[in-house]
């Protein structure tokens, strides 16, 4: 039997400025779910969670709170100003009852001491402490709009495990796809004012949205052609000559007034960089560079070659020093020590992190032409600014709109198309996913994928680098930074953990590759070894069947597939099972891959 709903949104509509921004919008909650709150930037998702809150007042509609159950609620924007330090305002919300010694762990464990000075935090910090305010309770309800952004990877990773130890239920915003579907098992798609929702995680969201849309599109198609029918009736029937039906001329108006109110999907962002020449095959040769301030090295005898068409990620926690080594490969910082060679004919673009060469003053246009003018070069060819504008889904009316008064998803597009108009052959990348919804990703991965360059990206995504790397490069800690091969994932496989704080047992040599030194051979001797962890002693157990069992269903399509006149008799079904035959030999060879490494791991380990 269901139990009764912890927090219920029912037929919520909310009207901002003349535009209807939630038609028939629904949440229901119930004790321990795990929710995906999923939408485009500017669908109202941080609005409806606002509304469940209690936060913001809904025009019409019935939300319900169970009167026993707590509900904490994490905003984008925290505001402390109002406490002397970041204890107190972690004290201040907890209940009659609450632990008050989960208020100083929560702050540990997020990096902070609980003396700091709320006045003197930076956005970041800001946000572990109200991640530690909301957490500190263990609520009924957790409402958590992005508890992502502005984390580094090892705080990402234990507010994972954290969430995923509670007992709380759960609805969840975040642009971060792995984040998303590790923890949830259930999702609700805001789109266009109205909430579907799907007894599922996030994981299996993308698909099931897709398949809603192409059904949208077959609907939208008849209804047009229905229309036409009727329109044609209405001019050349030859009833119609003598005496107009009244009730087919109804008919007519409500086809053309259901047609009027069908709310489109919101148009796609077009991102297109404007590549430059191109570059020489070498980009970036670094030999033996080091970098320190005051005592503490950064970057110590770090060797390795960039070439182009490279896709490099850099991963690390926060201050491990990720900038400071980007700045030392494009050539905008020296090493103390050590050389760095750039590569013939290169042209930089970069997108940095704290977007800081937008003004928040500075007029739409002006931010993406430089001002002075209409139009901007893209690729060679003039396009005029608005024209630019809608490419990344700001209406003409924007023009003039302060960078100031734009979302911080408007901003993040913003900032994009401003280092995408600058043509280019080496893209540097600073955290480019942070407060773009899950389409804009998608169309970023593409391009990335797609560019002729070189591109250096620096994120905390990790789905985002599973798609887009060649190469990782991590840092280990006390300067040393090591080069893994292939996205986050495989270099997890290889290093045995991700990105969290170890003793530098790696030393990188000239040409770029690693091996162990004396010192941290006699370390590791001493260290109890590693073995496989259960997950992957599982998944070495179970891929062999299921490699044997995805060969079945190869077959099983082939035949079908090569059936006399399949083709012609059923046009649709033959593609279908042609994409599914696609999908199913990347699954296998994903499996297979998955399962030579882990093999090539246990080798490893037991020969070790």
């Amino acid at each position: 039997m269901a139990q009764p709903p912890l927090l219920s949104l029912q037929n919520i509509q909310l009207t901002f400025g003349g535009t209807q921004l939630l038609e028939a919008a629904e949440l229901i909650v119930s004790p321990g779910q795990r929710i995906a709150l999923v939408g485009r930037n500017g669908s109202g998702k941080s609005t409806l969670l606002k509304i469940a809150s209690g936060d913001v007042t809904h025009d019409k509609g019935v939300r319900f709170v169970e009167p026993s159950a707590t509900l904490r609620y994490l905003p984008q924007e925290p505001d402390l100003s109002a406490y002397a330090t970041t204890l107190a305002y972690v004290e201040a919300g907890l209940g009659p009852g609450d632990d008050e010694y989960r208020a100083q762990y929560l702050l540990s464990s997020l990096g902070l001491t609980g003396e700091e000075d709320p006045k003197n935090l930076s956005g970041g910090e800001g946000r572990r402490a109200a991640l530690a305010r909301v957490l500190a309770p263990r609520p009924d309800v957790l409402l958590l709009d992005e508890p992502t952004n502005h984390l580094d990877l090892p705080a990402i990773e234990w507010l994972q495990a954290e969430l995923d130890s509670l007992r709380s239920a759960l609805v969840l915003i975040s642009h971060d796809r792995r984040f998303l579907s590790d923890l949830t098992r259930s999702t609700v798609w805001l789109d266009r004012g109205v909430t579907r929702r799907l007894d599922k995680g996030f994981f299996h969201f993308e698909g099931w949205r897709d398949q809603v849309l192409e059904e949208e599109e077959r609907d939208r198609h008849k209804l047009d052609r229905q229309i036409v029918r009727e329109e044609h009736w209405l001019r050349y029937g030859v009833t119609a000559r003598r005496k107009r039906n009244v009730g087919r001329l109804e008919r007519l108006a409500s086809l053309r007034q259901d047609r009027r109110e069908q709310r489109r999907v919101t148009g796609s962002v077009n991102m297109q960089v404007s590549e430059g020449r191109t570059s020489g095959a070498l980009v970036v040769e670094a030999e033996n560079i080091s970098k320190s301030f005051g005592p503490r090295v950064i970057v110590g005898d770090f060797s390795t070659r960039v070439l182009r068409g490279d896709r490099i990620g850099i991963v690390g926690p926060n201050g491990a020093g990720k900038t400071t080594l980007i700045k030392m490969l494009t050539g905008l910082d020296k090493p103390d020590s050590g050389k760095i060679k750039l590569g013939s004919a290169l042209e930089l673009a970069m997108l940095d992190q704290g977007r800081a060469k937008l003004q928040p003053e500075t007029r739409l246009k002006e931010a993406l032409t430089g001002g002075g003018s209409d139009t901007l070069q893209i690729n060679g060819q003039p396009k005029h600014v608005v024209g630019y504008m809608k490419d990344f889904l700001f209406g003409p009316e924007q023009a003039n709109t302060p960078i100031g008064k734009l979302s911080g998803g408007e901003r993040a597009r913003v900032a994009l198309a401003r280092a995408l108009a600058l043509p280019s052959n080496f893209l540097v990348l600073d955290e480019p996913t942070n407060d773009l919804d899950l389409e804009t990703l998608d169309l970023l991965e593409e391009m990335v994928s797609d560019y002729a360059g070189t591109v250096i990206v620096v994120s905390h995504d990790r789905d985002f680098l599973d798609r887009v790397a060649t190469s990782v490069i991590i840092a280990e800690g006390e300067g040393v930074w090591t080069e893994y091969a292939g996205g986050y994932s495989d270099m997890v496989i290889q290093r045995g953990e991700g990105v969290t704080a170890r003793e530098p047992a790696l030393k990188t040599h000239r040409a770029g590759k690693t091996s162990l030194n004396q010192t941290s051979l006699a370390a590791s001797a001493a260290a109890p070894k590693r073995k496989l962890s259960f997950k992957e002693k599982h998944a070495l157990e179970t891929l062999p069947k299921d490699i044997e069992k995805l060969d079945s269903e190869i077959d099983a399509l082939n035949t079908a597939l090569a059936e006399a006149n399949f083709y012609t008799r059923d046009p649709a079904g033959f593609a279908a099972k042609s994409k599914a035959l696609e999908a199913t030999i990347a699954r296998k060879a994903k499996a297979e891959e998955q399962w030579l490494e882990l093999e090539m791991l246990r080798e490893e380990l037991e020969g070790s």
